[in-house]
């Protein structure tokens, strides 16, 4: 993006933070409320920190909010301060601006409508849900090299989903000499696991089979593991979900039945903040460009 803008940056994780830092070392000036505690953006040319909520938004035309933007429906998220915002008060001082955030509720939409506010929900933009799966995998692969007691080489995984993630997770593992088996229900799925060169199951199938898996991953937001599958899985094997709330594996059963379960949200926020935040800030110029080639 050539023409240099205004932004105000508003709470937000680490992910923020490093997305702050390169707008502004791009030329950017960029307001911020509810960053006080990033002591890394202090001091930084082109980064303006705000005593309130109103300096910070009055002068810019586009708002950038927190990934995910609420964790209770009330306030927005803010890990780098003590400041509490409430959504209804930035949906107020927002009137007529344009608010970029992520995993945006239908709520918080109702309360735009009153206010003429122009949301945008990062987290449905195609290119970003595609860039993340990387560092979503990459986190996976991660937690499973850290959390066996076998080398990933050989080790037979299963994942269950082929979507996005599923896609690029399988590839990396086969990359890494694993037996990598993909679960979907799809016809065209199951076609596509095989062309990929994977082995392949149909998710409605699974049982008896989960026996043979070291390692089982699950990328779909429904309930796969259940406690009548979760029966058939091998104490020894290792439990990711990468699936959000409610996830995909039972985790009251698991739990019960000692199996090793861990639920990685999340991820491209924790594992690769600087190149999640390098994601996010392209798919901002996107935006940017859409929405003042529309104006024109």
């Amino acid at each position: 993006m050539s023409e240099k803008k205004s932004f105000a940056v508003i709470g937000g994780d680490l992910r923020m933070i490093k997305l702050t830092k390169m707008l502004a070392k791009e030329g950017n000036l960029v307001y911020t409320y509810g960053l006080e505690k990033a002591e890394e953006l202090k001091g930084v040319d082109n980064i303006i920190f705000c005593d309130k909520l109103t300096e910070a938004i009055k002068p810019v035309e586009v708002v950038i909010g927190p990934i995910p933007f609420s964790s209770n429906g009330k306030e927005i998220n803010t890990p780098f301060s003590d400041q509490k915002i409430s959504i209804r008060e930035l949906m107020h001082i927002l009137n007529a601006k344009i608010l970029i955030a992520g995993t945006i509720t239908p709520e918080v939409y109702d309360l735009a409508n009153d206010e003429y506010i122009e949301i945008i929900d990062i987290m449905k933009r195609e290119e970003l849900a595609v860039l993340n799966t990387i560092s979503t995998a990459e986190g996976a692969i991660e937690i499973a090299i850290s959390n066996t007691n076998k080398i990933i080489h050989g080790s037979k995984v299963l994942v269950l989903g082929f979507g996005r993630i599923g896609k690029v997770l399988a590839r990396k593992l086969a990359g890494l000499s694993a037996i990598v088996t993909c679960a979907a229900r799809k016809d065209e799925d199951i076609a596509w696991i095989k062309a990929y060169g994977h082995k392949s199951t149909n998710i409605n199938t699974l049982g008896e089979n989960l026996a043979d898996f070291d390692i089982i991953i699950n990328t779909v937001p429904h309930m796969i593991l259940n406690e009548e599958r979760l029966t058939y899985v091998k104490p020894e094997c290792l439990l990711i979900d990468l699936a959000s709330n409610p996830g995909g594996i039972d985790k009251k059963v698991a739990k019960e039945k000692e199996l090793k379960l861990i639920w990685a949200l999340a991820l491209p926020g924790k594992v690769a903040p600087i190149t999640t935040a390098e994601f996010i800030k392209d798919t901002i110029y996107n935006i940017m460009k859409e929405i003042y080639k529309e104006s024109r």
